[in-house]
């Protein structure tokens, strides 16, 4: 059963405050685990029409929040053993990720150039070796081994205060899910980098 409608910001646009209601409740736990969900229900319960309740659906879906079968039935995921361990080893690697920026950090903020880049590729190495993913791993040490010497002059010429912005987003896309954003968020991580070394 699904819990009572919240009041909703009417400055909001209609599929926009179905999905964040929705979300929160999930998120919460207000509904429990496998409850089907149908456009019309939910059209009927928050008062819209089918198009914002599928716009709201389709965005869930996409976070993982709700789970859309082969045959096209819409319910809140039923997590196994399996999954809620995954689920608990990302979280790990978020916190490790935290913390290895949390130290990037505090190098940035005393101008130690060779702190940053220790612990920047302590980051990078931890996310690739999560990833299993050895052959990037291994082209991360390649440039690093290659333009390390280089990296520590030009770092320690910016004097660089704030923590990367890629690492932000990398973080980010990991909280939601987000396959595509953390594919991105490496990549403009990596080029964000370079384009230091080329100014």
């Amino acid at each position: 059963m699904m819990a009572p409608l919240r009041a909703l910001d009417p400055s909001l646009a209609a599929h926009d405050r179905v999905y964040r209601t929705l979300r929160t409740q999930i998120m919460h736990g207000e509904i429990a685990p496998g409850v089907a969900l149908t456009l019309r229900g939910i059209g009927k319960q928050f008062g819209v029409s089918m198009t914002p309740a599928r716009e709201a659906v389709r965005r869930l879906v996409a976070e993982g929040a709700l789970t859309l079968s082969s045959s096209g039935r819409v319910s809140t995921p039923e997590l196994s053993n399996e999954r809620i361990g995954e689920l608990g080893s990302l979280r790990a690697l978020i916190d490790r990720l935290q913390v290895s920026n949390g130290s990037i950090a505090e190098v940035m903020a005393r101008h130690d150039a060779v702190g940053y880049i220790r612990t920047n590729l302590e980051f990078h190495r931890t996310l690739y070796l999560r990833a299993q993913a050895p052959a990037m791993l291994a082209m991360c040490e390649t440039v690093w081994l290659q333009l390390g010497p280089t990296m520590r002059k030009l770092y320690g010429r910016l004097r660089r205060t704030e923590l990367p912005s890629g690492h932000r987003m990398i973080v980010a896309a990991l909280r939601a899910g987000d396959e595509p954003g953390l594919r991105l968020a490496v990549r403009t991580d990596v080029t964000q980098g370079l384009r230091l070394l080329l100014a």
